[in-house]
């Protein structure tokens, strides 16, 4: 037993039996370059820890020193299991790689936000807050535009058609196209119904154009002659 233990302490050049991982500096991690593979939601993404320990302190960092007070586990196939939205976790992950904040069009700013806060990214949080101040003061100092919209309708669908608009939109003018045709013994009348509401920037897909503005003032010119 005694040569068994002095054997220990000549291969382990300690005096005890275990030994210690080195520490992980604040650079990065002791094993620098090493890939790791991350399941955030349920979509895998596979960085280096140099890219997670960019930004000391956050949550990226602390997961790749395995801090003791960080709990985390890992999938059956060894990637840290992180229940946050996969959509979001992109822009973050691209920030600690090259240091910029680039957000595709139909991503809120603010679900950027709220990831770079719950992973501790400090300066990917003033980064979100400058280019959400700056998209305010934009919308705030541009133009207010508006979406026209013209339905055609009969005399006993008019009711019913104003009264289920749907919410934004607003009753311009209604025009009256005289009669298509007859039901019965009597002539059902004709109606353009003019509304509008006020152009969202955020929205994708709903586009003003130059056609829509003239035919608009148009049908108003013809409804006014009548």
């Amino acid at each position: 037993m005694a040569a068994s233990g002095s054997c220990e302490k000549k291969v382990n050049g300690s005096d005890s039996p275990k030994s210690q991982k080195p520490p992980l500096n604040r650079e990065g991690s002791s094993e620098k370059g090493k890939w790791v593979k991350l399941n955030v939601g349920g979509t895998y993404f596979l960085t280096t820890t140099t890219t997670l320990c960019r930004e000391p302190d956050s949550f990226l960092f602390r997961l790749c020193q395995e801090d003791p007070d960080l709990h985390s586990d890992k999938d059956e196939q060894g990637a840290y299991l992180i229940d946050r939205d996969p959509t979001y976790f992109g822009p973050v992950l691209n920030y600690l790689r090259h240091g910029k904040l680039v957000i595709n069009k139909d991503l809120a700013e603010e679900g950027v936000l709220e990831e770079a806060e719950f992973y501790n990214i400090r300066s990917l949080i003033k980064a979100c807050k400058d280019r959400i101040r700056e998209r305010d003061v934009r919308r705030s100092q541009a133009p207010v535009k508006y979406v026209y919209r013209v339905l055609q309708c009969h005399e006993d669908e008019l009711t019913q058609m104003v009264s289920t608009m749907s919410d934004g939109w607003k009753f311009e003018q209604l025009i009256n196209i005289g009669s298509s045709y007859n039901y019965g013994n009597e002539d059902q009348a004709e109606f353009l119904c003019v509304v509008s509401r006020e152009y969202d920037n955020t929205l994708n897909g709903v586009v003003e154009t130059q056609t829509d503005t003239e035919k608009v003032k148009e049908l108003r010119e013809r409804g006014s002659r009548m």
